[in-house]
């Protein structure tokens, strides 16, 4: 397989093995790098070139995530004045 130069110089390349049930370990570093921990569901994804693995946000993942860039008083002023825009 060919990978351009360009792939080489930004990403690192580590080799697994895959089991006879198809199953193979993610390197630590890369689990702690993407937050995939025992339990997480990832996305399998057929890229055309190879398969990517790709964390998969819950629900729960989300709540929240907003917090640091308005308070809930701020945020239900702001949808208040979404909705109204609306009408």
């Amino acid at each position: 397989m060919y990978y351009h130069p360009q792939v080489l110089r930004d990403r690192r390349m580590t080799e697994v093995v895959v089991t006879r049930k198809g199953q193979t370990t993610i390197p630590a570093e890369l689990r702690a790098k993407y937050r995939i921990e025992e339990g997480s569901r990832l996305e399998v994804i057929d890229a055309g070139h190879g398969i990517l693995f790709k964390p998969r946000k819950s629900f729960l993942d989300l709540a929240g995530s907003g917090a640091e860039r308005a308070t809930v008083a701020e945020m239900k002023r702001l949808l208040d004045k979404l909705r109204k825009e609306d009408v």
